[in-house]
């Protein structure tokens, strides 16, 4: 009897899931059908002749976007992105570029939206990477592109640039720049070259005893470099101990992570399951082998922008006892994408499975089911380190101003251009004359500090002469705003140390490109100093 209870009992869930698969499907026909009687009604009857392709991936986009940021549609001509987010190549020179606009004068803030004129955009070098097809023909960081192949770029998107940009390996290209400094344009003939971009951008000794490995992404290969590198200090340098720097890391593709964290932990221990709707595609990712470093002590750098395969990595860890976490909570992107082929050779990266940690915690910080797409933020997603850093880099100070305003950007490559060279890495340092030279760059493009603090008071002063307040009030508060404006060299002056490091690394960045970058701003990096107090207690 109980055996024909049981088999009823099984029968009556089969019916029950087949009809909800069927429910869900005929859910999915019926917009599908909607969705295509609209079309052919437009390619029947629109007056013009429509642009089908642009409207499809369109329509597509906008339904995604309803479910989650990371499920994206890639149509046939996109499928190189896709690839270069899982292994990190792609045919092209070897540096990023952005769209800027022609600098105006601060003191068109004061016009009002509807006088201002849009200003013109144009696309420079912003950062070639060293050794790589752009920084070996001469093309410099703020080099102002002109023309591609003899094709003026003028008004193109970022995007129309980088497609002419990249091509197949070995293909030459003539790119022309105007490049600050320099009274004509100037020509480079390059030729691209398959771009591999490193998942390990530094490494070095940090210490007598400390090794330091900075980490950008999870693509195919990644944690062999990362072994390397950390074989190489450990073998040449005596290395006992390590500090992995995740900062940043946005994450990637999740072999990698586990073998990463295979590195510190033995064989058989779990790193990260996957649970999504569909049983069959979950999943537990354990470690396949003995572990190189079984005992040596490590700390994970992590912040906010710490995603995916990085949290992977940090929360595997921190579970099995095997690393100290240090800086802010992780992002809490804890969604397992897959990708699915669909028609006309075209991609879909869509989201099945959520990941779960060794202790059961779920990384995934955001819901993104509720309320037709609204984001809902989990306190308790993502990581949180064993030693919180208080977060110094978010206040609004004249150097945010500055940085926002891609002032240290642009006085950099001001400076390259009147300066052949500069000293070592370790020795560089900005005079005071140099201090007062930028100052005097800042007069020179109109640069007016404006406070936060000052656009808020401004705000509440233009609401106070609204309201029923007395004129002895309001000239009360008038009173206060000379002071909450201060000139940008009395800033500077309270902010020097600051203003100084910011400008110095982007500085040194134009002659020792990112690896003198990474080499400067760790000298001044609290994350890394709480680190080596760490491990130095356990050395």
């Amino acid at each position: 009897m109980n055996r024909i209870k049981i088999f009823a009992t099984a029968c009556l869930l089969c019916m029950t899931c087949t009809l909800m698969a069927q429910s869900k499907s005929a859910r999915a026909e019926q917009t599908i059908v909607v969705f295509n009687d609209v079309m052919r009604q437009l390619d029947v009857n629109y007056v013009d002749t429509l642009p089908y392709e642009k409207m499809t991936e369109t329509a597509i986009n906008q339904m995604l976007r309803q479910v989650d940021p990371y499920t994206v549609y890639y149509p046939k001509e996109k499928d190189r992105d896709l690839r270069m987010m899982t292994t990190g190549k792609y045919g092209g020179v070897g540096a990023l570029i952005q769209q800027r606009e022609e600098r105006q004068n601060d003191s068109t803030e004061t016009i009002t939206k509807k006088d201002k004129k849009k200003p013109n955009t144009y696309i420079i070098i912003s950062e070639p990477y060293e050794g790589m097809p752009a920084q070996k023909a001469g093309l410099l960081a703020g080099d102002r592109i002109l023309e591609i192949d003899g094709k003026k770029m003028s008004g193109k998107t970022v995007s129309e640039v980088s497609d002419a940009l990249r091509g197949t390996p070995h293909s030459m290209l003539k790119v022309k720049v105007q490049r600050d400094g320099a009274a004509e344009p100037l020509t480079f003939t390059v030729e691209r070259e398959e771009i591999k971009l490193p998942p390990v951008s530094y490494y070095n000794m940090v210490s007598d005893k400390v090794a330091y490995i900075s980490f950008n992404e999870f693509t195919e290969h990644s944690a062999e470099e990362v072994s390397r590198a950390l074989n190489d200090m450990v073998t040449n340098n005596g290395a006992k101990a390590l500090v992995l720097d995740l900062r940043d890391n946005g994450g990637g593709i999740i072999d990698e992570a586990v073998k990463i964290v295979n590195l510190f932990v033995n064989k058989g221990k779990m790193v990260v399951s996957t649970r999504g709707r569909i049983k069959q595609l979950e999943r537990t990712y354990s470690t396949t082998q003995e572990a190189a470093y079984p005992d040596m002590p490590v700390v994970l750098l992590v912040n906010h922008n710490s995603a995916s395969a990085s949290e992977i990595v940090a929360g595997s860890l921190q579970d099995h006892k095997r690393a100290t976490l240090i800086g802010e909570r992780t992002f809490g992107k804890g969604l397992v994408q897959s990708v699915r082929s669909v028609a006309y050779d075209g991609y879909v990266k869509l989201t099945t499975a959520k990941y779960y940690l060794p202790s059961g915690r779920c990384i995934q910080a955001i819901d993104y089911s509720k309320h037709q797409g609204k984001a809902e933020k989990d306190s308790t997603g993502g990581i949180l380190p064993d030693i919180v850093m208080p977060d110094t880099n978010r206040k609004v100070d004249i150097s945010y101003t500055l940085y926002a305003k891609q002032l240290f950007y642009d006085y950099a490559t001001r400076y390259r251009a009147m300066h052949a060279s500069i000293a070592p890495v370790n020795e560089f340092a900005l005079t005071d004359a140099d201090i007062e030279d930028f100052c005097r760059y800042l007069d020179e493009v109109g640069f007016t500090y404006v406070t936060e603090t000052s656009k808020f008071f401004n705000e509440m002063l233009d609401m106070a002469q609204h309201e029923d307040l007395d004129s002895t009030t309001i000239a009360q508060l008038k009173a206060f705003v000379p002071q909450l404006q201060p000139s940008f060299r009395e800033a500077i002056a309270r902010h020097r140390s600051e203003v100084v490091r910011l400008l110095e690394a982007e500085i040194i960045e134009r002659y020792y490109y990112q690896r003198g970058r990474a080499e400067y701003m760790l000298k001044h990096d609290d994350d890394l100093k709480k680190a080596l107090e760490v491990l130095n207690e356990t050395l």
